[in-house]
């Protein structure tokens, strides 16, 4: 069975997450429905990342196996032809080898989250944005992401339901910089990871939005971490502001990576 590798963008709001669910509309779901209209029968495919609901899409990448050998581009063109009207596409679509995987051969994977700083309510960018009213420090943030990046026990930054073996996890990348768009000014957190966490950079960002408050010291970042308790932890923030962004594989699948 030939084996295709798919790049998927999708808005998170009408999903309850990515991983299938029989009584609630997934991506997941919906991407296998899709496959089933094209080859009748029960289809499972496996995704880079299980995101949450609500959270959004630029780039998850997932694969499926096929009975037919498929044309890539007739593929991506059937499956996005079946998934309308949800907000689901297939990007990019690439025959691999049958023992690629998704997940398992992944390397890193790297979030964006995006802040909207302003007072009037959000419009063109409502439920694509966490919206505070309140300007946000960005270097005192900066200051306080500075502790979160290495090796570490994130026990502080882990969901209570995360099924995840060990808390210990190596943070690659977290950056923190300010963005001016036609919509207000934003802050955007670009956090590279080979694996994270249940709800891990939802918590990062909540956390590092009240040391941009005023509220936490950025040295209480540090403190957080160590005390290695989920008590210590700031507000986990609302998913709207959190997308998939990107991949790394160490062949990548697609001509346009």
């Amino acid at each position: 069975m030939p084996r295709y590798a798919l790049k998927i963008e999708y808005h998170g709001a009408p999903f309850a997450g990515w991983q299938r669910q029989n009584d609630q509309k997934t991506v997941q779901g919906a991407i296998e429905d899709a496959l089933a209209r094209l080859e009748p029968r029960a289809h499972t495919i496996a995704a880079a990342g299980r995101t949450d609901a609500g959270v959004h899409a630029l780039a998850q990448v997932a694969h499926c196996d096929m009975e037919r050998d498929w044309d890539p581009f007739r593929l991506s063109e059937a499956l996005n032809y079946h998934l309308k009207p949800a907000p689901v596409a297939i990007v990019d679509c690439a025959q691999v080898a049958a023992d690629w995987h998704a997940r398992f051969s992944a390397l890193q994977r790297r979030y964006l989250f995006r802040i909207l700083m302003r007072r009037a309510p959000a419009t063109h960018q409502s439920g694509l944005v966490w919206q505070v009213k309140q300007d946000l420090d960005v270097a005192a943030m900066r200051e306080g992401a500075a502790h979160l990046i290495g090796r570490h026990d994130f026990t502080t930054f882990r969901s209570t339901i995360c099924q995840a073996e060990s808390p210990t996890k190596t943070l690659d990348h977290l950056e923190v910089r300010s963005v001016e768009t036609p919509a207000g000014p934003e802050i955007h957190f670009d956090v590279r990871a080979r694996s994270f966490l249940h709800n891990q950079v939802r918590s990062f960002v909540g956390t590092l939005e009240r040391v941009g408050a005023g509220s936490w010291h950025p040295d209480q970042v540090g403190v957080a971490l160590q005390a290695r308790d989920r008590a210590a932890c700031g507000p986990v923030c609302p998913p709207q502001g959190l997308y998939l962004a990107h991949v790394d594989y160490n062949i990548a699948p697609f001509e346009s990576a």
